[in-house]
């Protein structure tokens, strides 16, 4: 079938969402939360995975975190990232990626 054009509201949403992906660095951390059992990391598996310190994987997160990417959980003294699948459904929904070519 056919999908509904995308709304002004939902282009803003998704534009957000992008520019938070648009980073080879959190591209790397989502892709590695999805193969994770659970999808879900912590601050430091993350930042091994890429090659960046605690503090700069940090960052890259709370940006993924503030796109409604990512939420997070602390267990102890770690934090535990999980990634928000309806986040990344609503961008391939957009962008057609089941209905095209």
């Amino acid at each position: 079938g056919t999908m509904a054009p995308i709304g002004a509201d939902d282009a803003v949403a998704l534009a957000v969402r992008l520019k938070a992906l648009a980073d080879p660095a959190r591209l790397q951390m989502i892709g590695y939360l999805l193969d994770q059992a659970g999808q879900e990391a912590t601050t430091s598996e993350l930042a091994r995975h890429v090659g960046l310190s605690d503090p700069t994987a940090s960052h890259h997160l709370k940006t993924l975190e503030a796109a409604g990417l990512l939420t997070k959980q602390r267990h102890g003294m770690s934090v535990h990232h999980h990634v928000v699948p309806e986040a990344l459904h609503a961008i391939a929904r957009a962008l057609h990626i089941n209905a095209c070519c």
